[in-house]
């Protein structure tokens, strides 16, 4: 759209209660307006916290859709801009070295890289030119981490980093057990201009004597959902180093499940620095790319804008609550998978649907190597409940104020500082086995009638940005 032209923006009442606008901004509105909500604590000590086009937030923006569940039309207004929410990254989110991918033709790139790694594998002499290759071993998932960090030495340290070791250690390790680095084995994750550096990840499942022999070196496979936990949200680097984590595990996994040709059966070898792979049947060839599944996550509220529709799932612990969240279906869009959910779930039917923001999920079930959590308000036509106990074992309206009270009270900080402490003694060697359920349940302080998903997770956003939209600015 030209820089002259004029923008349009269509408003709905209901959108004007939870904005809480004026009634008469239901009319149409010149210019663009934003919705927030308080930062967590410490948030003024990453300055990079927001990126900025022309002064305006652009790391999450929210769009309005007009939805009606009994008409069979959705529409979105080409005429409306997205309104910009003002948040932190998500978890997982904003990997430093995926977003700086070069280009085809630059050195760093994933063939190049690709092919500069199988001459440094094929050399029989090490080779000292450049790049520098930097591996990130797995084992099952479980990323391996060092707790002698060189980044992220202030208040707000998470006090760990990724293992990353030397393509000539990968060997050594591998050679210790008779084994040897392949180019198949490694797995491109991206790559660092200014430090002329490529990174990979490879799987080291196969043998527990790898993960012995690394644990002398004070370094250990830590579980994600831990690390996940462990890491303040102030500390912008090891942010940065749980979202390479994280895209490294969905690879892996993906690379795993994905074996043999869902066409003809033969088995599938990986191309393009394992960015893809194709089925070693010549007649078939079928090209296969890594999986993401998408999943609608909504907290839907009342026409008042006084409530939010908050459940329970059987395998929660007691007096903990989300939002409501299920797969899409083939052939449907994300407005009408919120929709559906809902009713299915709780019986609920949803007018409007108002998008939020997104989060990669890389530590949902096994079988499914990276969801892709897409976040909604949604408004409620109706306010009568009917738990699908198939589904839910309970879903009930709680009012602002009460969630309000159970963020106030939980225990997000101390809890990330405990997990923290958890993984530098396991990296250590002082704690070998750790129940992650705990991480999760500390967060509960026993003093509120209910509580959440502590700040990693999207459905925690959608909760707070709800309870504390008045505070805005």
């Amino acid at each position: 759209m030209a820089n002259s032209a004029r923008t349009i923006v269509t408003v709905s009442k209901s959108t004007c209660r939870l904005l809480h606008l004026p009634p008469s901004a239901s009319n149409n509105l010149h210019g663009s307006f934003s919705l927030s909500y308080p930062p967590p604590r410490n948030s003024n000590s990453n300055p990079n916290f927001y990126s900025t086009r022309n002064g305006i937030p652009t790391s999450r923006f929210c769009s309005l859709f007009n939805t009606s569940f009994n008409g069979a039309t959705f529409s979105s207004s080409t005429r409306t801009p997205s309104m910009p929410i003002k948040l932190r990254s998500h978890a997982f989110a904003r990997n430093p070295i995926r977003s700086k991918t070069p280009k085809p033709q630059h050195p760093l790139s994933p063939d190049s890289s690709f092919e500069s790694l199988k001459s440094k594998l094929l050399a029989k002499t090490p080779l000292l030119s450049s790049p520098d290759f930097k591996i990130l071993p797995f084992r099952k998932g479980w990323p391996l981490v060092s707790c002698n960090c060189e980044k992220g030495n202030d208040d707000s340290a998470s006090g760990w980093g990724l293992g990353w070791i030397s393509l000539a250690d990968c060997q050594s390790l591998l050679a210790l057990f008779g084994s040897q680095v392949t180019e198949d084995l490694l797995v491109y994750l991206g790559s660092s201009v200014e430090d002329d550096a490529v990174y990979w990840a490879i799987d080291f499942s196969g043998d527990d004597n790898l993960a012995e022999e690394l644990g002398q070196k004070q370094l250990s496979f830590i579980e994600l959902r831990t690390l996940m936990v462990a890491t303040n949200w102030a500390d912008s680097w090891a942010m940065g180093q749980l979202a390479v984590a994280g895209h490294g595990r969905a690879l892996l996994d993906w690379h795993r499940t994905s074996r043999f040709c869902g066409h003809c059966g033969e088995r599938t070898v990986p191309t393009e620095a394992g960015k893809r792979r194709e089925c070693s049947n010549q007649s078939c060839k079928l090209r296969i790319f890594p999986r993401v599944d998408p999943v609608v996550i909504m907290l839907v509220i009342d026409q008042e804008n006084d409530r939010a529709l908050l459940s329970r799932q059987s395998r929660y612990v007691p007096r903990k609550w989300s939002c409501l969240a299920g797969f899409m279906e083939p052939g449907e869009s994300l407005e009408e998978a919120v929709i559906r959910e809902t009713l299915e779930e709780t019986g609920i039917e949803v007018g409007e649907v108002i998008y939020h923001s997104s989060q990669p999920w890389p530590v949902g079930r096994s079988t499914m190597p990276c969801q892709l959590m897409v976040g909604f308000f949604a408004y409620a036509k109706s306010l009568d409940i009917k738990v699908d106990k198939a589904e839910l074992e309970d879903a009930q309206w709680h009012n602002r104020e009460d969630v309000k009270r159970a963020l106030t009270l939980s225990e997000y900080e101390k809890t990330q500082r405990t997990a923290a402490a958890k993984v530098e003694q396991m990296c250590k060697g002082v704690e070998s086995r750790h129940n992650q359920s705990a991480d999760f349940n500390s967060e509960d302080s026993g003093l509120a009638s209910m509580f959440f998903p502590g700040p990693y997770a999207i459905a925690h956003q959608l909760i707070s940005s709800w309870a504390y939209q008045d505070n805005g600015k």
